[in-house]
């Protein structure tokens, strides 16, 4: 485990690095805030211990620029003038833990191993997600290219963004990619199928209840808008939810604020929403089936998503992707795949997109042989 230690008192860094060193951990040191912020840029370590009272540079501004550029570590602020007030500002700005001076080795190395606990938690959860989630978008045809671009320049700001395309292109992959990149990626992703609920159930979902609001409602409970908090809610398939709901959304978007079903309290909330569907909601707006206000509320940026069909130059980046994501997943050993058949599969027509294309891929690797041949294709694909 690495540990950085910032303090401006000599005695106190020393003694500290030295200490630690001999309980088994790789320690460096830094006297001031500068010199800590360019170490962590170039290094990466798993516990800071950073002083509160130092010159040029206070901690808790080094603490606010460590958290502002994402560094993954647990911060621990340490200070001989310590109150309550300062332990809770500190924590409320992201530290891990707060100690006070004359520092104690017993509660230093609990904290270490807190810290530790924590930093593995983190990673793990990072790792499940990537596992989960699949955080790359695969390809480079100009399309896909165009849509990594618009990411990059939308995902640092609060804009609302539509995403638009059909089944089984990946808007859900755009959406967690928008969050990924953005500055409220530490905090939660919540993601709700609005065609999966039942459009009784949906504002209950979305808003909230209070307890007895309605027959099941045997406790109180926090809508999908509150949960996402400080973070970013990703409406899948918006076009699905009914006009009542509709109205409620719309009215969070204007006014920031929600109100639990059964209850008369406004509840004020800071969510980025991203919305998707598969439907033209211009057409479903003359249909009298879509709010024309809520559509330009949440179109501020449009990403529409190609299918598989128009970008097929993709397709064997997409192939040797999932031949490997499938193969490590089922433990088994990796597949080749001839040139011929990865062109048959760029010449046959894909309704079901790139979720479509993954299926084919884990059947060909399951009934074909040690390499995917053309006679796979034709025994277990078809056209």
């Amino acid at each position: 485990m690495r540990i950085l230690v910032i303090d401006d008192e000599r005695a106190i860094r020393n003694s500290l690095k030295e200490i630690l060193i001999d309980e088994g951990y790789d320690v460096e040191v830094a006297e001031d805030g500068e010199k800590a912020l360019s170490i962590v840029n170039k290094e990466k370590f798993d516990v800071i211990f950073c002083d509160i009272k130092m010159p040029n540079m206070e901690g808790t501004e080094v603490l606010e620029k460590m958290i502002e550029e994402g560094i993954d570590a647990a911060i621990v602020m340490i200070s001989g003038h310590g109150d309550i007030e300062t332990a809770v500002d500190c924590i409320k700005k992201g530290a891990f833990d707060f100690i006070q001076k004359p520092l104690d080795l017993n509660r230093i190395l609990i904290t270490i191993k807190n810290a530790s606990e924590k930093v593995t938690l983190l990673k793990d959860n990072n790792n499940l997600k990537k596992k989960i989630y699949g955080q790359e978008m695969i390809g480079e045809s100009e399309a896909i290219c165009k849509i990594k671009e618009i990411i990059q320049k939308v995902a640092p700001t609060d804009a609302r963004v539509l995403i638009t395309g059909s089944n089984g292109t990946g808007k859900e992959l755009v959406a967690r990619s928008l969050h990924s990149y953005s500055d409220r990626s530490k905090l939660p992703l919540i993601e709700v199928n609005c065609a999966a609920i039942p459009s009784e159930l949906i504002e209950s979902e979305l808003f909230g209840h209070e307890k007895g609001a309605f027959t099941s409602a045997v406790k109180q409970h926090k809508g999908k808008f509150e949960q996402a908090d400080g973070g970013t809610l990703f409406l899948d398939e918006i076009g699905d939810m009914s006009l009542a709901a509709q109205a409620k959304v719309l009215r969070v978007l204007q006014e920031k604020r929600l109100t639990r079903v059964g209850s008369d309290k406004d509840i004020t909330v800071n969510v980025r929403v991203i919305a998707a569907t598969n439907k033209n909601l211009k057409e479903e707006i003359k249909k009298g089936n879509f709010r024309e206000d809520l559509y330009h509320r949440l179109s501020v940026i449009l990403i529409k998503v190609p299918s598989l069909d128009e970008r097929k130059e993709d397709i064997p980046l997409l192939i040797d992707y999932f031949i490997k994501q499938i193969c490590a997943e089922a433990g088994q050993p990796m597949r080749e795949i001839e040139d011929k058949a990865i062109t048959m599969l760029q010449e046959r027509s894909w309704q079901g997109n790139i979720r479509e294309l993954r299926n084919v891929i884990e059947r060909l690797i399951i009934l074909g042989g040690k390499t995917i041949s053309t006679d796979d294709i034709a025994n277990y694909v078809g056209n």
